[in-house]
């Protein structure tokens, strides 16, 4: 074995993920099918460690594998990279999802805060008391939730 090539253990350990995610990965596409050696043991180039960070980064900021691999795919083909699919473009947009999570977190933290304040200790009664600061008339009102019979 030579030092440019890694056996699935030695990646795995090294780019902190487990050997299942590099098989499920290759599935994806998201990495290319290893070289074998004479005993069927898979062989990775050493800069597979990179691409398995950057995966994870990618996840740990929000991106969907799929995401992900269009990002890569994009990467791949850059001489026919657009500026609109690239990953300032998909940043900008991962962004724009992200502040919107946090204003509606925001507004859940504020209301559970209320919440707290006022001393809410029972869901029903709390529900049924005007001064409640949880949201259960609109949740009623707006018919979104399921039947639960």
């Amino acid at each position: 074995m030579t030092n440019s090539r890694l056996r699935s253990g030695e990646l795995a350990d090294a780019a902190g993920v487990n050997q299942q995610t590099l098989r499920y990965y290759e599935r994806r596409g998201l990495l290319a099918s290893p070289e074998r050696s004479p005993g069927g043991h898979r062989l990775y180039p050493a800069e597979t460690v990179t691409l398995l960070r950057v995966i994870k980064t990618a996840q740990r900021l929000g991106f969907t594998l799929n995401e992900v691999a269009d990002l890569l795919d994009v990467g791949r083909h850059q001489h026919s990279r657009r500026s609109d699919t690239g990953l300032r473009a998909r940043a900008e947009d991962k962004l724009a999802e992200v502040e919107e999570r946090l204003a509606d977190l925001i507004v859940v933290r504020d209301t559970l805060r209320a919440a707290i304040s006022a001393g809410c200790d029972d869901l029903v009664a709390c529900a049924g008391n005007s001064c409640c600061p949880l949201p259960f008339v609109e949740l009623v009102e707006s018919n979104d939730l399921p039947d639960r019979r």
